[in-house]
Formats: structure tokens, sequence, C-alpha cells
């Protein structure tokens, strides 16, 4: 199977219903110190050394205006709230920003602000695990019992809540059953891991038989980083991926301390999205970033230096093939598999 990784032609594009209004020289700044020396516990991502081929003026030429066209068709100006990037090879060729970071307070979002990423932040949080395995903290079949000894399912492992297949029920929806929540109370990654016992809520389906997309995997995942790590996630995310990529404008979302400051989202008709009890919950979502960064978390992430080969090519695999199909899942990484052999990550 040839699989096309995104550095070769790398688009990413991140439509928060906020945006932005700036122009920034197209290059790519790396701290010098970003590859350091892990500790006993931490296992930080390293950048990418790979060094492609400057993209010639001819090529330039070509594609820019091409990208360009497309942007302004599809979000013409003042009329979405976007922030856009399309980059070849770690090198940006267009950018496009635009709209409110605050409508309200009329504040322009610039390319170094930091927007609600969503689910790509479960990205962010299997990279994190993905560290920690190939550094030997554990293993893709470990049972997350034991490293969670109040984990109330004997059978789910790691690796079948990074590929949602774990059975496990969406928190947003069973916490909204009587008596399982006072929705009135901010519910945490802790309450979660607690009510899942003492709610005693069941698994919609046996460990490891299908596929259900499901939050509260990655939720379980945030808590086996902490576990592990010994580190709040916010911490642990900053010292294992964000510092070493620098990704200056990256973080994650602190229901306490941001919620006041955090760049908001806004449906289509420009209502403000509000905070709500389910936003104190992270590893799911709630890490806020901006293409640029994203764009030095992909290339670390597609490099030859991001895990060994092994545990690597595991990453990109479709684990669901219940039923013939070219929608599939990854550890972490969404695919589709075209009948050609091709993939698309």
């Amino acid at each position: 199977m040839r699989v096309i990784f995104s550095p070769r032609f790398l688009l990413l594009i991140v439509l928060f219903f906020y945006a932005v209004a700036c122009k920034k020289k197209p290059t790519l700044e790396f701290p010098e110190d970003a590859v350091t020396e892990i500790n006993d516990t931490l296992a930080r991502i390293q950048q990418s050394r790979t060094r492609y081929a400057t993209l010639t003026p001819a090529y330039l030429a070509t594609k820019k205006p091409y990208i360009e066209h497309f942007a302004n068709k599809f979000w013409p100006l003042n009329s979405t709230n976007i922030s856009f990037l399309v980059a070849k090879d770690g090198q940006i060729i267009f950018e496009k920003y635009q709209g409110y970071a605050n409508k309200n307070k009329k504040t322009i979002i610039t390319a170094e602000t930091p927007l609600h990423i969503a689910s790509v932040s479960k990205v962010l949080t299997a990279t994190a695990i993905l560290e920690l395995i190939d550094r030997g903290k554990f293993a893709l079949h470990t049972k997350v019992k034991s490293i969670l000894k109040s984990f109330p399912y004997p059978d789910i492992t790691v690796q079948t809540l990074l590929n949602h297949r774990s059975g496990l029920r969406n928190y947003a929806y069973f916490t909204e059953e009587k008596g399982v929540w006072n929705r009135k109370k901010p519910l945490t990654n802790s309450d979660l891991l607690r009510i899942l016992g003492e709610k005693n809520i069941t698994t919609e389906y046996p460990n490891d038989t299908r596929f259900t997309y499901c939050n509260t995997n990655y939720a379980i995942l945030a808590l086996i980083i902490e576990k592990i790590t010994g580190l709040t996630f916010s911490v642990a995310m900053q010292e294992m991926v964000f510092k070493p990529l620098g990704m200056k404008n990256t973080y994650v979302f602190d229901y306490f301390k941001d919620k006041k400051t955090a760049i908001p989202s806004y449906k289509g008709n420009n209502a403000e999205i509000g905070i709500d009890y389910l936003d104190c919950v992270y590893g799911d979502k709630n890490i806020y970033s901006t293409p640029q960064d994203l764009l030095k978390f992909d290339l670390a992430r597609n490099s030859p230096r991001f895990l060994k080969p092994d545990l690597f090519r595991k990453v990109f695999q479709g684990y669901s093939n219940e039923r013939k199909g070219t929608k599939n899942y990854g550890l972490g990484i969404r695919m589709i598999n075209w009948e050609t052999d091709l993939a698309f990550v």
C-alpha cells in the first residue's frame, strides 16, 4: 500500500467560525534545542530533520494563484471566519486569515492566535501516547486497568482506545441520563473515570469487535498520560509535544483559567457557542493551536524520527475492516483506503 502523507502536499484548513487578517513571511522557526535528552518519564517528540528542495519560483507561480482563487471563491473577503494554510514539503505556499477573534470586541485574529481545533486534538493526544509506547513505558496491548486501577473494564487496551474499538459509550450522552451527573457542575476527566464505575456505565459492545468513534476513549488516554508522566495533561503536552516542536501558540484549554480569555467559537449564524459542563474534559478536544504550529507538528509526525519503524507502520494501518469500504481509522488518525491501493491519511 502506498500512503499519501501530508508533508508532500500539505493542506491545513482550520475553520472555526472566527479568524484572521494578517500576512506573515512563509517560513517555519524551530527552537535550536528542540531535540533534548528525555528524562526517565517523558518522551519528547523530535522535530523533523528532513530537508526538502526549495520550491521553485515556477512551481509557486503555478500553484499559488490556483490556491488563492480557490480560497477567494469559497471564502470571499469578510464573508467567513477562517484560518487557512497550504504548504508543500514544509514550505508555506499560501495563507488566508480573516474574520474576528471576538465579534463583540471586534478583535481580529492573527496567524499567532490559537483557535480551538476540536477533535483534531485527538491526533495530538495520540502522539503523546505513541511517544510513551515508543519509549517502553507501556505497550499497545497493555490493559488500561493495569494503569488506571479504578477503570472498570478489564478487557479494554490502550490500542482499542486509540482506534475507537473499545466499545465505551460517549460521555456526552450518558452524563445526560438521570442520576449520572449534575450538569450544573463542570465534568472533569477524573470525574468521568469515577462515574464509569460508580454508575455502572455499560459498554455498547465487547472490546475490539467493532469501530465506534467515541470521545470517551481520548479522555481516558489523557488520564493515562497524566498517570505515566506524573504531570497534568496540559504540562505533559507542553513538554512532550508543543515545546520540542516550537509550537509557541498551542496550549491545552483550562476551563477554570482560560474560559474568559480563549477565542470563542461561533455557529454559522455568528451566534457564539457558550461554555458548558463538558468543556472541562480534555484529550478528545480542548487544544488550541494555529495552522503554522500544526504544520510543524505534521512534519514531525511524518518524519522517520517520529517512532520506531514497526510502531510507525501500526499508526497508519486500518483496524476497522468488518465491512468493505474506503473509510478506516488507524491509531489516532483517520484514513481513506482506495481500491487502487492508495491510502490518504
